[in-house]
Parts: C-alpha cells; sequence; structure tokens
C-alpha cells in the first residue's frame, strides 16, 4: 500500500483557505482504500484529523528556514517509519513550498494561486519572499497541482512552461453541510447570532487587498444612494488579514449599514448564505473561490469577478462583473435585488453546478497523482 504523508500543519494556524483545502483533501482520503495516509499536525495543534494517523512537528509554517527545518524533520520521521516497514513514498505539500528533500521520496505541491506574481503590491513582503521560492519548488516536485484552469495557465505562464507535462488540475470540493436551508430558520439563526434583522447581501473571506473590498464598499455606496433605506445590508465575514487597515474609513460613511462579523463558525457560514439576498466575490484575483462555490451550494445567488478562476467555479449558475468598475459593481447589485426571478433561477442552478464538486472526487484524482508521483521519483 502507497504510504503518502501530508503536510497539515498549517491547520494550527488558520480556519480558511488553504487550511479548508487540507481539511477536505484528508476528509476525502479516508475513503481511499488504495493509501496508507500519514497527516503530519503541528505541536501547536490538539485537533484530531478526519480519523487518520498523525505524527507532530515542530516546525512552523512560513519559517524564514522551513525548508531546511522541516526537510530535517520529515528526514527523520521517513527514517523511523522505514525502520517499520512503512516507508514514506510520496511528501504531498498542500501550501506551496515543500521542504528540501533529504530522503528518498516523491514530492508533490498544490498551488492555490499565484496573486504574489500577478499582485505583488498586494501581499507582505515576507509573504512576497516565502512564496518567490515557487520556481524553484515546482521544478523540484514530481507532480504539481493546480486548483483550476486559471492558475495552471499563471504557472506556465509566470513560472515555467516546461512543467506542463507534471501538472494536473484538480478544482477543489465543497462539504455536505453546504446545502439549502429553510430560509425562515437562516434568517431567524442569523438576527439571533448576528442582529441582521434585514435583508443582507454577504461577502465571505479574508480581508486582504485581493479580494477589492474598498471597491465594494464604495459600490455598495452607490447602491445604497439608489434605493435608499430599504436597501439590504452589507454582511463581511472573514479575519482581518494583511494591509486591511483602510477599509474603516471607506466603509464608515455607510454606517451601520456594513456589517463586519469576524471569524464565522462553519455553521453560521451555512446560516449566512442560506439567508443572504446574494453573495457577492469581486476579488481582483482567484486562483479558485471556494466561498463562491459554498454560496451555490446553499442556493445562494453569487455575482463574482470576470477575470479569474470565479467563472470556473460559477459557470453559467452565476452573475458575472468587472471587479474594476464600481459602476458596473453597483448595476449588477441592482438587479440582483430588484430582479427576483434571477435570483430564483441562480438560487436553483447553484445547488446543480456545486454538485460537480466534492471532495471525494479531489480525493480519487489526487490519488492517481500521489501514483504518478511516486513511479516518478
Amino acid at each position: 500500500m502507497l504510504r503518502v504523508a501530508i503536510d497539515a500543519r498549517l491547520l494550527a494556524y488558520q480556519r480558511a483557505g488553504t487550511a479548508t483545502y487540507i481539511r477536505g483533501l484528508l476528509g476525502g482520503l479516508t475513503a481511499a482504500s488504495g493509501l496508507d495516509v500519514l497527516a503530519l499536525q503541528s505541536r501547536r495543534d490538539s485537533e484530531p484529523l478526519a480519523n487518520l494517523p498523525t505524527r507532530r512537528l515542530w516546525t512552523p509554517p512560513h519559517h524564514r528556514w522551513e525548508r531546511w527545518a522541516l526537510g530535517l524533520e520529515v528526514l527523520g520521521l521517513a527514517v523511523r517509519c522505514a525502520s517499520e516497514g512503512q516507508a514514506i513514498r510520496v511528501l504531498h505539500s498542500p501550501d506551496f513550498i515543500p521542504p528540501f528533500r533529504f530522503g528518498r521520496f516523491a514530492r508533490v505541491i498544490t498551488v492555490h494561486d499565484l496573486a504574489f506574481l500577478r499582485f505583488p503590491e498586494l501581499l507582505t513582503p515576507a509573504s512576497q519572499r516565502y512564496y518567490g521560492q515557487i520556481r524553484r519548488a515546482v521544478q523540484e516536485a514530481e507532480r504539481v497541482i493546480a486548483v483550476s484552469e486559471t492558475t495552471r495557465r499563471d504557472l506556465l505562464e509566470l513560472v515555467d512552461a516546461r512543467i506542463a507535462a507534471k501538472v494536473a488540475v484538480i478544482p477543489e470540493g465543497v462539504e455536505p453541510a453546504f446545502r439549502p436551508l429553510d430560509p425562515a430558520w437562516a434568517r431567524d439563526r442569523v438576527r439571533e447570532r448576528f442582529g441582521l434583522d434585514r435583508p443582507f447581501l454577504l461577502f465571505v473571506g479574508t480581508l486582504e487587498p485581493r479580494k477589492n473590498l474598498p471597491r465594494l464598499l464604495r459600490a455598495f455606496g452607490r447602491f445604497r444612494e439608489r434605493f435608499g433605506d430599504g436597501a439590504p445590508l452589507l454582511a463581511v465575514a472573514g479575519n482581518r488579514g494583511w494591509l486591511s487597515d483602510d477599509l474603516e474609513s471607506v466603509a464608515r460613511p455607510l454606517g451601520s449599514a456594513v456589517r463586519f462579523l469576524g471569524r464565522v463558525a462553519d455553521d453560521d457560514l451555512v446560516a449566512l448564505y442560506n439567508g443572504a439576498v446574494a453573495h457577492v466575490l469581486v476579488s481582483l484575483y482567484e486562483g479558485f473561490g471556494l466561498p463562491a462555490l459554498e454560496a451555490m451550494a446553499c442556493g445562494c445567488p453569487t455575482l463574482v469577478a470576470e477575470g479569474s478562476a470565479l467563472v470556473e467555479v460559477v459557470g453559467e449558475a452565476g452573475v458575472t462583473v468587472n471587479p474594476l468598475d464600481e459602476v458596473a459593481i453597483a448595476e449588477a447589485l441592482a438587479r440582483l435585488w430588484e430582479d427576483g426571478g434571477l435570483r430564483a433561477r441562480l438560487a436553483a442552478a447553484g445547488p446543480v453546478r456545486a454538485a460537480g464538486y466534492s471532495w471525494r472526487a479531489v480525493a480519487r484524482q489526487t490519488e492517481k497523482v500521489y501514483r504518478e508521483a511516486a513511479c516518478a521519483s
């Protein structure tokens, strides 16, 4: 049986983004009968992982010396596993950058997006330095997983066109918990939990520059000028990220019409999707865009930005708009607010579209990549 070690240390440091991918993949792999999966957890993490065997590591993610320190830790682990007759054949790094390889195992990496190359000004210098190791990472890895065709194209254009043969496109999945629920229950839940006692539009994601929130807030202001106090609120769900200090000044003129909810538990997030008039994600760039998929799975009408992987994700089940055009965003919000027939069509189409994305399917395709990597090493 093929033994695969999966780097899950990031779960101790974040809940969304790549951490969601790691949790979903590990959950899907519990049904993969042909693999012996070993999850590598951080010493800081006390949460069990999908009933999988685990080993705990000291090296923190994104540390300056991570590639060396983690490489030595994995080497020690690999030696111990080999002595027990369970040699590690493949190491999967879901957060782009693998450790230096001191052992005899294949490496697989997952690339979620290349925002740090497309929009370097939108990242902190530390993030630019860390993810700037991507060129060496894709060259050294036996196989590379891209979560969308957009990310694959960016890899070949911005990193190295010669790696085309070893890049596999495997879209992300959505948890079964994200599904249509009774709208009246959802409205009661969000009123109780967040004080949202009026119709609301919903943004979900980390509050950081590429999410384009200042433009969304200004477009929402235009939208409210048109509809006045009868317009819905805007609920913003997500942790604060980097370079987001200007959001308060942009949102201040909108007063209580904008509600910053902070990080939201999954149960409450399902209620928010089910209770919202529409979900809005007009990012400057997305390598996939999991909130759009979650919203569709819940039957929440979805407005997304043109020009990135979001269009791949929503297909015909969402509305698209130019993320640089505040007037166009405001008009799209107005269209969704006024056109009940459009919202009903999107609400029906979303779950059908989302049904094509599951973590079990992700796991099946990823298992194939692991086997290819093991043969290539």
